[in-house]
């Protein structure tokens, strides 16, 4: 049970409801993401104008579902592999390969994609220390520097969500249920140790 309020546009604070009305506007639904983030408008503006600003960056569509579901998945966010796997299935229509392996922690089919989610791996594990190896290879898998920056943003809009959703403990939407993500077992005994 989460340990917040799931808000709805009715419910929420004054300055976040026009912002969950948008989100009511974009999905269909509020995700209950955005409605625990509601809480604090501040952080519910903050992500989704990150969102907004990520999705302008010179990445493609499925790059960018690439890195968000690699931070997500390194960082044992269950609610957010859900959310993206379906966002990178039924909305971009990215590979399904593409999403599963990396919802599998192994590698991805596309050498280019898999060298993009090492590097984000990489960069969420060590705290933006990237090794010089790490750096290289991205650069020579065809991605500019900027780039690497572009990286970095994805990074931070999902370090937002996805400690957000640890702290919150959101309920998977019904909208996400079909791809409820359990992280392998390899990485279980990570959670809390």
């Amino acid at each position: 049970m989460s340990k917040f309020k799931i808000h709805s546009i009715q419910s929420a604070p004054s300055d976040a409801q026009a912002l969950l009305a948008g989100s009511l506007k974009k999905y269909g639904f509020v995700p209950n993401l955005q409605g625990g983030l509601a809480e604090a408008p501040a952080a519910l503006q903050a992500y989704i104008e990150l969102t907004a600003l990520f999705d302008q960056t010179s990445l493609s569509p499925t790059e960018r579902q690439v890195i968000l579901l690699a931070v997500s998945a390194e960082n044992h966010c269950s609610y957010c592999v859900a959310a993206h796997s379906m966002i990178a299935k039924k909305m971009i229509k990215a590979d399904p390969a593409i999403v599963d392996a990396i919802r599998n922690l192994q590698p991805l089919p596309d050498a280019k994609l898999d060298v993009l989610a090492n590097f984000t791996r990489h960069v969420v594990k060590n705290r933006g220390v990237v090794c010089a190896q790490v750096f290289d290879e991205f650069i020579t898998a065809g991605y500019s520097r900027a780039q690497v920056l572009e990286v970095v943003l994805g990074v931070t809009l999902k370090t937002l969500s996805n400690y957000s959703n640890h702290i919150i403990e959101t309920p998977l939407d019904t909208a996400f249920q079909a791809e409820t993500w359990e992280e392998p077992v390899q990485c279980a005994s990570k959670q809390c140790g």
